[in-house]
């Protein structure tokens, strides 16, 4: 059973993490949907590095940790870490004067994600200690 959620895990995170990778480096109106404005050829390019070509490697590195146990746990591993960090980030600027609330959709799927990491993390390590 066990194999079966972490295997629909990162079936769920590669493809949203490949979409958003994807959508970011083909759509310029991507910076509209995540509330950012571009004023410069070199701001598109970032929007294409960092969203776009990160996010998709990290979807590409849990759909191929799919096939290699090893890299799923690892990826399980950096999702967790990764998700959190920015959820703790978004809490951290937040009792900064004059910056927005961290509560909205982003910061639900990071703390969800990063939750249902921690749950399969400590199940692997369970697994591994019965076996």
């Amino acid at each position: 059973m066990l194999i079966w959620l972490i295997r629909t895990y990162l079936v769920f995170m590669g493809l949203t993490y490949f979409a958003i990778g994807a959508w970011a480096i083909i759509d310029p109106g991507f910076t509209d949907a995540v509330g950012l404005q571009v004023t410069s050829d070199i701001g598109y390019s970032e929007i294409a590095g960092i969203y776009g070509g990160l996010n998709l490697c990290i979807g590409s590195m849990c759909l191929i940790g799919l096939f290699k146990d090893y890299i799923g746990i690892f990826s399980i591993k950096f999702l967790t870490f990764l998700t959190g960090s920015i959820a703790f980030g978004r809490i951290i600027s937040s009792v900064l004067p004059n910056m927005p609330g961290f509560f909205n959709t982003f910061f639900i799927f990071e703390v969800c994600a990063c939750l249902i990491g921690l749950l399969l993390i400590n199940s692997t390590k369970k697994s591994d200690q019965i076996a």
